[in-house]
């Protein structure tokens, strides 16, 4: 996670001629364009392979993109060689006839190092959404003093996302972190344009933290949301304590059905980013060779596929 800067730092060129237009309310919203959703599978799980040789697993199992981890932790692309390798990344998506809508970073400052390239060079190569990274809620600060001390580094990488013509968004993560509960994201970009910076909205998570709740929140943020991610989980559930387990897609408990209505009803769409959390793409039970782990991903991916178009196309979205 990067640590925000200090307020003294200089302004980038591009930053400090940034000036993105802030909503005046609710009616002044720009709500996306209404778009079919291209499926895009994060890179996590694959980051050790090839870019060409993840690009064609991806193209074989029939997904139409790919969401590169542009990060340290498990990163398919290092910030530090963004220049050089995620061109390359690309190029190899690009070959295996998938698009490159969308990568994962863990920016959470406009004014940490490398943050203004890596961006740029995200967007010359047609990348037209990131996801940032998380903030911890501070102790001595509280809830809401940690909103009023992020907010202005939220602005600023609005102004650097609007110059450079790329939206950043704000992952819901289920757990304590800034974002966690849905509504707090709001609180943050209330006053930022939706253009610009935004929500990648997780059902998954959300539906974790949210209970029965969740449609409000979705319905809150509609205006901030431009890509989503897509996983499934259930509960292990013990006297008085339950514990998360990620499961294939179907096999859990979210919601999917109510939530493609409601994607309907909002007219969402846009890339979306799947992610494969359990077994064997995490925490697989018995040591894989290469081989072996390329046939049990491709499985998974296939069957994930399946269920996702199957309830997409019960509410004409796919």
């Amino acid at each position: 996670m990067l640590a925000l800067a200090g307020v003294a730092a200089p302004f980038s060129g591009s930053l400090a001629r940034a000036q993105p237009s802030a909503p005046s309310g609710p009616s002044a919203l720009p709500m996306p364009e209404s778009s079919p959703f291209s499926l895009h599978v994060m890179s996590k799980p694959l980051y050790k392979m090839s870019y060409a040789e993840a690009a064609k697993l991806v193209a074989e199992t029939g997904y139409s993109g790919i969401d590169y981890t542009v990060r340290v932790a498990q990163g398919h692309v290092l910030p530090k060689n963004v220049k050089e390798d995620l061109p390359r990344a690309i190029e190899a998506a690009h070959a295996a006839g998938l698009k490159a809508e969308m990568i994962t970073t863990e920016i959470t400052s406009a004014r940490d190092p490398g943050v203004e390239t890596l961006l740029r060079t995200a967007a010359q190569q047609g990348v037209k959404y990131y996801r940032l990274g998380y903030w911890d809620y501070e102790p001595n600060l509280g809830v809401v003093g940690t909103w009023e001390k992020l907010k202005p580094a939220l602005n600023e990488l609005a102004a650097l996302n609007a110059s450079l013509g790329i939206h950043g968004a704000i992952q819901n993560h289920s757990g304590t972190r800034v974002g966690g509960a849905v509504w707090d994201v709001y609180e943050l970009l209330r006053d930022i344009d939706p253009r610009w910076l935004g929500m990648q909205y997780d059902i998954r998570h959300a539906s974790a933290e949210g209970g029965q709740s969740w449609p409000v929140g979705l319905k809150l943020l509609r205006p901030w949301i431009r890509c989503t991610d897509m996983k499934d989980f259930k509960w292990l559930q013990s006297p008085g304590a339950a514990a998360i387990e990620n499961t294939p897609l179907g096999e859990g408990i979210v919601p999917l059905d109510a939530f493609f209505k409601f994607a309907a009803e909002l007219k969402m769409g846009g890339p979306m980013s799947m992610h494969f959390e359990y077994p064997p793409f995490e925490r697989a039970t018995k040591p894989l060779s290469a081989e072996e782990q390329r046939a049990q991903f491709a499985v998974g991916m296939k069957k994930d596929l399946a269920v996702l178009k199957g309830v997409m196309a019960k509410h004409r979205l796919a």
